[in-house]
Order: C-alpha cells, then sequence, then structure tokens
C-alpha cells in the first residue's frame, strides 16, 4: 500500500484568532487522519514554533487549557527552530489554519514556497491583497464589482484631522465604519456617526494598523457565498448573518449566543445565482487560490455589495465555509481531501514553470 500523503497542520499563531484556529486544527486533524497522516506544528501567542512531537505532547494533554492556547518557553520565529523548519521539508501538503498576520497575509505561504511545500490556499500575492481591505476594494471596483464608499488614510496623515474629516464627509458621509485596513475579526473597528466621533476611532484602529479605511455604512443583509477551486471555481449556495448586536463585531462572532449562520439563506433564486456570479468574479479578480469566503451586503433595492474576501475562513464543522459546502453535499472531510487536491495540482503547475 502506498504510503498516505503527510499533512502537516500549521495552527495557533499571534492574532486574536488564535484560540479559533487551535479549534479548527483539532477538527481538521480529527476529519483527516483516516485519509493523511497528520504532522501537527503549533505556532504559540508569543510567535514560538512548536515541533509536531511538542504540538503532540500539548495536544494530548488532559487539561482544558490546551484547548484555547499553545505555549512554550522559548525564542520567537521559526528561524530560532531549525528543528522546526526541518519538519516542513518532511510534510507533503501544508494546511495553514493561522489567522491574521504571520498567517494569511501571505508571510506564511511565502515560507511554504521558499520551502518548496504544496500548501492549502492562497498563493503570497492573493493572500496579502485579501488581507489588506484598501488594496482588496481597489481591486474588486477595477474588476466591476460594486465596493462600498471609502478612504484610505496613513499613519503620516493622522496629524491633520480636520482634512480626513473632510474627506470622510464629502466621500463617505456618516455613519461609517472606521477600521484597520489589515486585520480580522472585526478588531479595532468602530462606528462614527459625526466628526466628534471620528478622531477616537482613528486612534483605535492605528493602535493595529498603519493604514486605515473609512467606509459607508451599508445597511442590508449579510450574505456570504463560498468558493472553492484553482483556475475553475465553483460558487457554493449562501449564507446570511444574524445577529442582534449593531453591527458583527468581535462579541457578535464569538461571544454572542444570539448570533446565527442560517445555511441556506432566503434569497430569491435570480439574486442568489447573481451573488454566486460576483463571488467567482471577485474570487477570479484576485488571483484566489483553493478556498475563500466571499462576503455581500444585500440591500432592500437589491443593490448587491461586495465586502470582503476571506482566504482564510474559520475551518471549524460550525464555521460558515465548511457548513455552506456541507449545504452542496460537500461533507467536511472529503472537503478537507478536495483542498489538499487543489493543492497539490497548484503546486505542480508552479513546479513546470
Amino acid at each position: 500500500m502506498a504510503d498516505r500523503t503527510r499533512l502537516g497542520v500549521i495552527f495557533g499563531g499571534q492574532s486574536l484568532e488564535h484560540e479559533v484556529s487551535v479549534v479548527s486544527a483539532q477538527y481538521v486533524t480529527e476529519a483527516a487522519s483516516d485519509r493523511f497522516e497528520i504532522v501537527p506544528i503549533g505556532v504559540t501567542k508569543e510567535g514560538a514554533w512548536l515541533t509536531p512531537e511538542e504540538t503532540r505532547r500539548q495536544l494530548d494533554r488532559d487539561d482544558e487549557k490546551f484547548h484555547k492556547t499553545l505555549e512554550l518557553e522559548g525564542e520567537r520565529g521559526i528561524l530560532a527552530r531549525p528543528d522546526v523548519l526541518a519538519s516542513l521539508g518532511e510534510i507533503d501538503v501544508a494546511f495553514p489554519l493561522i489567522h491574521g498576520t504571520f498567517g494569511e497575509d501571505g508571510t506564511l505561504q511565502g515560507l511554504l514556497e521558499l520551502a518548496g511545500v504544496a500548501y492549502v490556499g492562497a498563493g503570497v500575492a492573493a493572500s496579502a491583497i485579501g488581507m489588506d481591505k484598501a488594496l482588496m476594494k481597489r481591486i474588486f471596483g477595477q474588476a466591476g464589482l460594486d465596493v462600498a464608499d471609502h478612504v484610505v488614510v496613513r499613519s503620516s496623515q493622522y496629524g491633520d484631522k480636520d482634512e480626513i474629516a473632510e474627506a470622510v464627509e464629502t466621500s463617505v458621509g456618516y455613519p461609517a465604519f472606521v477600521k484597520p485596513a489589515n486585520g480580522g475579526s472585526s478588531v479595532g473597528i468602530s462606528k462614527v456617526r459625526s466628526r466628534e466621533d471620528l478622531g477616537r476611532a482613528l486612534c483605535v484602529a492605528f493602535r493595529y494598523d498603519r493604514k486605515v479605511l473609512i467606509e459607508e455604512a451599508i445597511e442590508g443583509r449579510e450574505v456570504e457565498c463560498a468558493v472553492l477551486g484553482n483556475d475553475d471555481p465553483e460558487a457554493s449556495p449562501l449564507g446570511e448573518i444574524s445577529y442582534t448586536r449593531e453591527f458583527y463585531d468581535y462579541e457578535a462572532k464569538y461571544l454572542d449566543d444570539s448570533t446565527k449562520l442560517i445555511v441556506p439563506a432566503d434569497v430569491p433564486e435570480e439574486t442568489a445565482r447573481r451573488i454566486q456570479e460576483l463571488a467567482v468574479q471577485g474570487y477570479r479578480s484576485i488571483d484566489c487560490a483553493g478556498m475563500g469566503r466571499m462576503d455581500f451586503f444585500l440591500t432592500e433595492d437589491d443593490r448587491i455589495i461586495i465586502d470582503e474576501i476571506n482566504t482564510l475562513p474559520g475551518f471549524t464543522p460550525a464555521s460558515m465555509y465548511p457548513l455552506l459546502w456541507q449545504q452542496a453535499g460537500l461533507s467536511y472531510a472529503d472537503l478537507i481531501g478536495r483542498l489538499v487536491e487543489l493543492a497539490q495540482e497548484r503546486h505542480k503547475e508552479r513546479a513546470r514553470g
């Protein structure tokens, strides 16, 4: 019998989504272990990389704390762990499950490219664009998709608050959302209703990034579509986010039990088809590969506004991306298998030059 594919599950990381990543990795490991030889590689909140052996020991710990965080006394960064670098060379395919900075922003993907390892998901460029909301919206707009009105402010402009306020009032208006251009889980996002709110919101957002996006607040349903594939991507059925908080912030995403993922979304068939088409169009516009969750606003007058792409969406069985493919008839385990196949296909293409 041929050796099983060695699947390196890389998880944890330094973002606020560390705990979500750990849980995702546990589910992927359980679901994929019958089909693949799993090589777990954890990264702590401090940025220390764990060897597969160290990671397994933490997986086997009989305490609840592990289910939230990974720990290691040691230096940050993978260069401090040549044994971890060596373990990357022993895997056939990597499944990155690290959210946010140093995980889905192209940096980890670049490391895997340099190591010559096939990996699940978007490449370096698409990952970086998918993380940077300002670049993402520019490309979506150039591709003909409808995006919310917005302005981009850099930290070097922060001293001239009146000029920023004038730009917002001219191009965006109130209410508006102020958010770090690079970030996830709605961290650092504020809703502003006047010039008086703007200064405080900018201060909060600049804690997380040197570039901030200020965009119009769209009133509408939040509808999501999962896309799967490389050069010939497919769109899933649609899902909808229902929440009771003022907007879909960190609390609503992870802590509020009243938040609901509605699958499938109750959307007219023609509108659903159009959203699926736009999802694939947006996916292709940034040259995404493997997977991506496309998020839209659907207004009362049937305006379809693309909000963002998430190139590394939440990946527990209860997360929207797997739920949407389950609705399409693709099980969680089979979805993982398909993503590994897509990673191998893309790796072979790159090797051919």
